[in-house]
C-alpha cells in the first residue's frame, strides 16, 4: 500500500503529457530521461568525496549575513519610460515590464525552498513586497521544477488572477496536480515558441536537472527563457551550468537589451550544473556579443543559503569580472529596480552593509531607515493585501534578520 504523495512533492507526468515527452528530441528513450546539451550526469554528481562535501557543506562561515539584508520596496506605480524595467525580487525572481506587458520569472515567496514549511533553506530577508500588491501580471514564466523556482503556495496565490503561465514540458503535471486547468499553461520543449499577450516567449536550452523528490525521474524539462516584445528583448537563464550552446541562442535571438544570468549556489562539487560569476559573464558575452549596451543582472544569490561559498561572493565576483570584461553590470537590492537603458545603473555593493567582504557593519547601515510607505512584514505569499506601490521616487526600505 503507498501512502499519498504530499502535493508540494507535485505529480509525475503521465498519459499524453508523457508521450510527448518521450516524443520530444531532448529526451533519451533508453534510460527514460531528458539530457543536457553536452554531457552532464543527471541528476548530477558530485566531483569527489561525498563526506568531503558534506563536511564542507556543513561549515556555516560567512553562509548567512552578519547583519540584516536591507530589502527595498519597489516603486512600480509608473511604467518604464524606456518600455523596459527589471525588478530584482530575490534569488532568481524577477519582474520584467517589457514593452508594456509584465512578466513574473521564477517566482517565488515562501519562507524556505522545500516541500515543507518547517526545515529546508530559509530566507536571509523577507520578499520586498507582498505578492498581492505586486499588481497584475501579463504571464509568469518558471524555468524548471526546484523548489527555489517553483514554490507552490507562490503558484496557487497567483493562479487565482488570470495570469498565463508558461513552462518547460513536463512541469504542467505539477500545475494540474495544484488544480490549475491545462488551458492556463503552455508547456514548450527547448526552441518552441508561444505568443502571450503580444509577447514571443521561446524556451532555450540549459545544463541542469530537474525533480522534487527523492528518486528523480528527470521526466521534467529544465530551460532558459527568452521573451521578445515589439522593441525589447530580454533572457533569463534559469538554473545551468556553462556551455558553448549559449552562442546558438545569441546568434538566433539576440543581442539582448538585459540579460539575468545565473551565478550563484556554484562549487566545485557540482561544475556542471551551477555557473561562477566568471562564467556568468562569458555567458551574457555569448548571448550579447559586442553589444556594449547590454546589461546583465546577475540572480539565483543572496536570498538562499545553497552552496558553501559565502553568501556575498558572488556580487563581489562579479563587481570584478563584469569589471575586467567591460560588461555593464546592474546589482540592485532586492526589491531594486532598473531601466537598462540607463546610463545610471544600479552598482553599489549593497551585500557589504550586512557584512559582506568584511565589510564593516553599523546598526544605521544594517537597518535603514523606514521612509515612505511601511516596511514589509511578513514572506507568505499572500502578505496581507498591501497598499499601492508609492509613486516615483517613494521608494522605502527595510530589513529583516533570520535564522534558518
Amino acid at each position: 500500500m503507498s501512502l499519498p504523495r504530499l502535493a508540494s512533492f507535485g505529480a509525475e507526468p503521465a498519459g499524453e503529457r508523457l508521450r510527448r515527452i518521450e516524443r520530444s528530441p531532448h529526451y533519451d528513450a533508453a534510460t527514460g530521461t531528458f539530457r543536457n546539451p553536452v554531457h552532464a550526469a543527471t541528476p548530477p554528481r558530485a566531483e569527489g568525496s561525498r563526506l568531503e562535501m558534506a563536511r564542507v557543506m556543513l561549515n556555516r562561515k560567512e553562509r548567512r549575513p552578519a547583519a540584516p539584508v536591507r530589502v527595498r520596496r519597489p516603486d512600480l506605480a509608473e511604467p518604464p519610460a524606456s518600455g523596459l524595467r527589471l525588478t530584482w525580487l530575490g534569488h532568481s525572481t524577477v519582474l520584467a515590464e517589457i514593452d508594456g506587458r509584465r512578466v513574473l520569472f521564477d517566482p517565488v515567496w515562501g519562507e524556505r525552498c522545500s516541500p515543507f514549511t518547517f526545515v529546508g533553506p530559509r530566507r536571509y530577508h523577507p520578499p520586498p513586497l507582498p505578492l498581492a500588491a505586486l499588481g497584475g501580471v501579463d504571464v509568469v514564466v518558471v524555468s524548471h521544477d526546484h523548489y527555489d523556482h517553483l514554490d507552490m503556495p507562490t503558484i496557487r496565490a497567483l493562479a487565482r488572477s488570470d495570469v498565463h503561465f508558461v513552462v518547460p514540458l513536463g512541469v504542467g503535471a505539477h500545475l494540474e496536480r495544484w488544480k490549475l486547468r491545462p488551458d492556463r499553461f503552455t508547456e514548450l520543449d527547448w526552441h518552441e515558441s508561444t505568443q502571450v499577450a503580444g509577447l514571443t516567449l521561446t524556451a532555450t536550452p540549459a545544463r541542469h536537472f530537474c525533480g522534487r523528490g527523492l528518486r528523480n525521474r528527470q521526466r521534467t524539462l529544465w530551460a532558459s527563457w527568452v521573451v521578445t516584445g515589439p522593441d525589447h528583448r530580454v533572457f533569463h537563464s534559469g538554473d545551468t551550468g556553462y556551455f558553448p550552446g549559449f552562442a546558438d541562442t545569441g546568434s538566433a535571438h539576440g543581442p539582448f537589451d538585459a540579460t539575468m544570468i545565473q551565478v550563484g549556489a556554484y562549487s566545485d562539487y557540482w561544475p556542471d550544473i551551477h555557473m561562477t560569476p566568471e562564467e556568468g559573464v562569458r555567458t551574457h558575452l555569448d548571448l550579447c556579443g559586442t553589444a556594449a549596451d547590454s546589461v546583465l543582472l546577475p540572480i539565483h544569490w543572496g536570498t538562499f543559503n545553497l552552496a558553501p561559498h559565502p553568501w556575498h561572493e558572488p556580487g563581489e565576483r562579479m563587481l570584478a569580472a563584469t569589471s575586467e570584461a567591460g560588461v555593464r553590470l546592474a546589482v540592485p537590492p532586492p526589491g531594486g529596480s532598473f531601466e537598462p537603458s540607463s546610463r545610471d545603473l544600479p552598482d553599489t555593493p549593497w551585500w557589504r552593509a550586512s557584512g559582506g567582504a568584511g565589510g564593516r557593519t553599523s546598526p544605521a547601515a544594517a537597518v535603514g531607515e523606514r521612509a515612505g510607505e511601511g516596511a514589509v512584514r511578513g514572506s507568505a505569499p499572500d502578505g496581507g493585501r498591501g497598499k499601492r506601490a508609492p509613486g516615483r521616487g517613494g521608494t522605502s526600505e527595510t530589513s529583516a534578520a533570520q535564522s534558518g
